[in-house]
This record gives structure tokens, sequence and C-alpha cells, in this order.
């Protein structure tokens, strides 16, 4: 049997997308990771397998390219909203979401923030907005969970911090039970920001929607911004917005890139 999929990105964050909602299509972290390798695989970032939903539209499930399922992802989002169109609900693990095709690309409703320190979560208790915590240079991080967990370094210059080598130490620190995406960001202008990220479980990656919206949420608290903030990242830019109180608006660009299909047999579950 030959299985279909799409390969889509949002700024350079790729995704093989499997439709399985009429179809089930049975997916181990095995199976996620082989399709996701690069040189013997689709090759992506992410792995993304759509469902049928009980409680929404569909249900997107997450999958990163060393196999672990995740529970939320901003880019891949996109890609989904861009693919069903118009404006769709979403189970994620991580809770639900909305999303929304508009003139100015897709918009995704990401839910609210949550910052306690169980909520991240962390290992024991600590002020998340100022984390009395630090690896070399990079100290007081933020504390942020927008469907998944996230902390935030506020850096005199993103290019000058060697993420490929500290983000894997703080990632897999015992600090985090779930283990963290790490995100390095530097204050640009007004209401601008430069943003670099380690993505747990995989690693550097061109764009991260949920560390655009973590990190721009952590700005809003440290009144570094207003609360409409540009996130650039190194595959492009994204337009994030937080009213007082409120849900995340995550709103960029999503691409289908091509269609394909694999034969099942070659990537057994």
């Amino acid at each position: 049997m030959r299985i279909p999929f799409r390969k889509m990105h949002g700024l350079g964050n790729d995704f093989v997308v499997i439709d399985a909602r009429e179809v089930p299509v049975p997916m181990s972290a095995r199976r996620a990771a082989a399709l996701a390798d690069r040189r013997t695989g689709v090759g992506c970032d992410q792995l993304i397998v759509l469902e049928p939903s009980g409680l929404a539209d569909v249900k997107m499930r997450i999958f990163n390219n060393d196999g672990s399922e995740v529970e939320a992802c901003g880019n891949a989002s996109r890609a989904v909203g861009l693919l069903l169109g118009g404006t769709q609900s979403i189970e994620t693990l991580g809770g639900l979401i909305r999303s929304e095709a508009r003139d100015s690309g897709i918009s995704v409703d990401m839910g609210a923030p949550r910052f306690g320190w169980d909520e991240i979560p962390l290992a024991y208790a600590m002020d998340t907005l100022e984390m009395p915590v630090g690896w070399e240079d990079l100290e007081n991080p933020v504390g942020v969970n927008v469907g998944n967990p996230h902390t935030i370094f506020f850096v005199p210059d993103t290019d000058a911090v060697d993420l490929s080598r500290l983000g894997p130490v703080i990632e897999c620190d015992p600090l985090f039970p779930n283990k963290i995406n790490v995100n390095v960001a530097s204050l640009v202008g007004p209401d601008h920001l430069k943003l670099r990220v380690w993505e747990r479980g995989a690693g550097l990656t061109q764009a991260c929607g949920t560390g655009a919206c973590a990190t721009a949420v952590a700005a809003i608290r440290r009144k570094l911004t207003g609360r409409t903030v540009r996130v650039d990242l190194p595959g492009g830019p994204l337009t994030i917005t937080w009213p007082e109180n409120g849900s995340i608006d995550m709103t960029g660009p999503a691409t289908l890139s091509f269609e394909g299909a694999f034969e099942d047999a070659d990537f057994p579950a």
C-alpha cells in the first residue's frame, strides 16, 4: 500500500504531513524518525499526522525528527491551516487551537500562555519571570508554556550564542522534567525581536512558531515591547499579538512544497 504525504514548511521549518482522517496510518516513534531522516526517508523537522477528532475539526499529532511525540508546533499549525483552508479548530496534545486563512497569511489562535513553575513544568518552585538559574553567559531566563515548554534568554546578540552547543545541555537539564525548548532573543527595535531556537527533540531549525509566541510573551511580560511584536527568525518574520489576559495570535506564511507517496512496507510502524 502506498501512503500519500505532503511536504510543507513555515519559514523553512519543514514538515511531512500525512492525512489519516479517512484511512488510518499507524505511527510509532521508529516510523516517524525513519520518515524524517533526510538521507534515507522523506526528510523533515517534524512529521504531522492528521486524524479524526471528537473535540475539533481535526486532530494533529506532532512527531519530532527523533521520533518523540510533542504537544504543539506553531509553524505546523499554520501549514495545517493552509492545507485545510477557512477557519479550523485543531486538537493537539497541548490543547485546542484555531487556524484562519487571512490575506496576511495563516493566523493561529495558540491559546493562553501558562507561567506556573509546575505548568511549564520545572523540577521545583521558582519565579518564572526571572528564573534564578544560568548556563555560562545565559542567565535569568523566562519560563513559558504555550502548549509546549519554553525557556527564553534575552541577550545582546543572538548570533554570538553557541546555541548548537548550549542548546542540548539546557534542553536535557534535570530542571526540566519534560525537557525544554531553548530560545535566545535580542531586542532590535521597538516591538521587534530577533530570535534563534534550539527545539526540543529537533535541534536548530529555521523557525519555531511556538518559540516566537513564547518569546514575544516573555518580552511583553518584561515590558520590553508592546503587545504586538515582530519576531525575526532565520527563516523569516512572524507577527505575534498577545492581548492582556488573552490568547496568543500568531500570523505568518505557510507553503506547500510538493506531494508524494511512500510504500507502507518500506517504513514499518
